[in-house]
């Protein structure tokens, strides 16, 4: 069921949004120029490695991430456009409209092994972290909300996850990291 739901709301979503993407991708384009979009290796169910494709939101080149990162890019973070693209990565497989956001592939040996079981569900563009406080609260709590998520999921709650969803993208809150213009690293669990 949550697999059929994510093709059909994906395809919907990416053919509905086909226009405003078209527009996306070309301001873009000239804001940044090429690449246009981000792709990482990001850890997917069962910790299988994929491309996640964003919308690229800093400069290439030298400098720390709030130094490359640009008013643009903070627009497209802020208003959550970056994550468009990664409809692509839904319709494909890698990735589920609920879930919890896959993380770099190299954070996997740093789990502990009740924070790998975040793995056993597809990640999500959304999920229950990320209506509980985005990128505001602290790994810790992340991924208990990540586990609960995993011990909890069922289309009702996904549909949940998904309106809070809009709420807390028109609020814009916790974009990032008090201070930072990304998330800090997961090292362990020493944080």
């Amino acid at each position: 069921m949550k697999r059929i739901f994510d093709i059909f709301a994906s395809f919907t979503l990416l053919l509905a949004a086909s226009l405003p993407l078209l527009a996306l991708i070309c301001l873009q384009y000239c804001f940044l120029g090429r690449p246009v979009f981000f792709r990482q290796t990001r850890a997917g169910r069962n910790g299988e490695p994929f491309a996640i494709i964003k919308f690229r939101t800093m400069r290439e080149g030298p400098g720390s991430d709030a130094e490359r990162l640009t008013k643009w890019g903070q627009f497209l973070r802020s208003t959550s456009l970056d994550e468009l693209p990664e409809l692509w990565n839904v319709l494909k497989g890698e990735m589920s409209l609920v879930g919890p956001r896959p993380l770099p592939v190299h954070y996997l040996p740093r789990y502990s092994p009740e924070q790998a079981r975040r793995h056993d569900v597809r990640p999500g563009i959304t999920g229950w972290a990320q209506i509980k406080g985005r990128n505001g609260l602290s790994w810790q709590r992340q991924f208990e909300l990540d586990l609960w998520y995993r011990d909890h999921h069922s289309f009702l709650l996904d549909l949940r996850i998904l309106g809070l969803t809009l709420l807390t993208v028109l609020r814009r809150d916790n974009i990032s990291e008090t201070g930072q213009a990304t998330r800090t690293e997961f090292f362990g669990n020493q944080d």
